[in-house]
């Protein structure tokens, strides 16, 4: 099978990975909770990625970053432990349901957003989208960094400083991004990034991370044991035990370090330069192709992070991924959960062809889609 669609997850996990599970499967005990040695080294473990992925995003408070099972539940954590009656969001017109179905949810309790239309190419209109779109009771940006559909990616540097310009909380869904684009958090003004741990930093699936990077703590939505002060009722004020109620995913995030490490080891711009490699020769192929349609400009590194979506005149989106699956070839169709980011471009109706290559996808990859499609 020639996988290419890893803006779901990264498939297949480096080996690495896999083994760091295995041995966890092994040697898991509850972290945190008891004084022997099988928890002590559980919570040795979990302090370590802890610590690596602080590192990853140059970020200095390892205790601020919080495990979670996805950027979905990130986002949640975020929106919902934040937002109050009266408050009001902005986002961005490519968000995906991971930030739209709880803002709608939110909507009930009195929060309202406004969407802010990204201009493809052309940062300035972006920006300038953003800060007509803040009111007096803007509390929070949040968006995209890339969009999981087209591969757009918003200037987010650019965002956060508007944000704090206006005295507004920034969040980033940096899902899509992780792994592909470098990220600074001492050198931005996020104040909360979520992310995946099995897309671009290829951990294992059910593993997410927030990082609480300003200020401002949200309420939890999750409250329950800690292993830390059980005599009281009350959830810990402190992090990251204020976040993480109940046994974690220990297997998941040892292998999400190992995940992280291998990243570090090939480093991000290598990893970006070889799918880069890849998308554009895909886009010029099929800019030859007088029934595909294309929706973007060919993907640049400054405006965009390495997906292609395309369709094919008179085909319908789910039944060229039925025919790629038969050929082998795994892609993802259909609305990709961003129902937004099809509005922006009309394909509501139709989905989109997705397609999204890892470090493991090799040109002759590509070469073989592109037959097939031609037979298409």
């Amino acid at each position: 099978m020639i996988y290419l669609d890893n803006s779901a997850t990264t498939y297949p996990k480096p080996l690495k990975v896999r083994q760091a599970v295995a041995s966890a499967m092994q040697t898991a005990a509850n972290p945190g909770r008891s004084g022997h040695d099988l928890a002590l080294m559980s919570s040795e473990q979990i302090f370590k990625t802890r610590k690596t992925a602080a590192d990853f995003f140059h970020f200095s408070k390892e205790e601020n970053v919080i495990f979670t099972l996805n950027c979905t539940m990130a986002v949640n954590m975020v929106l919902k432990g934040i937002l109050k009656n009266g408050d009001h969001v902005v986002v961005s017109s490519l968000e995906h349901n991971a930030v739209m179905r709880p803002l709608e949810k939110l909507t009930q309790k009195g929060v309202s957003y406004t969407v802010a239309e990204v201009f493809p190419c052309d940062n300035d209109k972006t920006v300038n989208s953003f800060r007509q779109a803040i009111n007096g009771k803007t509390k929070m940006i949040i968006c995209t960094h890339a969009s999981n559909v087209w591969g757009i990616k918003l200037p987010i540097e650019r965002i956060a400083a508007l944000a704090h310009e206006y005295g507004v909380l920034f969040a980033v869904d940096t899902a899509q991004s992780t792994g592909i684009v470098p990220i600074d958090l001492n050198n931005s003004h996020i104040d909360f990034l979520c992310t995946a741990g099995h897309k671009g930093l290829y951990g294992p699936m059910g593993t997410g991370i927030l990082i609480v990077s300003g200020n401002t703590i949200p309420d939890t939505i999750i409250e329950g044991g800690t292993g830390t002060n059980s005599i009281s009722f009350q959830q810990p004020e402190e992090l990251p035990e204020r976040f993480e109620s109940g046994t974690p995913n220990y297997s998941g995030i040892v292998g999400l370090r190992a995940g992280i490490d291998f990243v570090n080891a090939n480093k991000i711009e290598n990893i970006s330069k070889h799918e880069f490699t890849l998308i554009k020769h895909l886009y010029k192929e099929l800019s030859k192709m007088p029934k595909v349609k294309l929706y973007m400009p060919e993907p640049s590194e400054e405006y965009f992070v390495p997906i292609l979506s395309f369709n094919i005149d008179g085909t319908d989106s789910e039944n060229v991924s039925s025919f790629l699956n038969k050929k082998g070839i795994a892609v993802r169709a259909g609305l990709q959960c961003s129902p937004m980011a099809h509005k922006m471009t009309g394909t509501l109706e139709t989905g989109a062809v997705r397609i999204s290559p890892s470090i493991f996808t090799k040109s002759s990859d590509i070469d073989y889609l592109v037959s097939v499609i031609k037979k298409i």
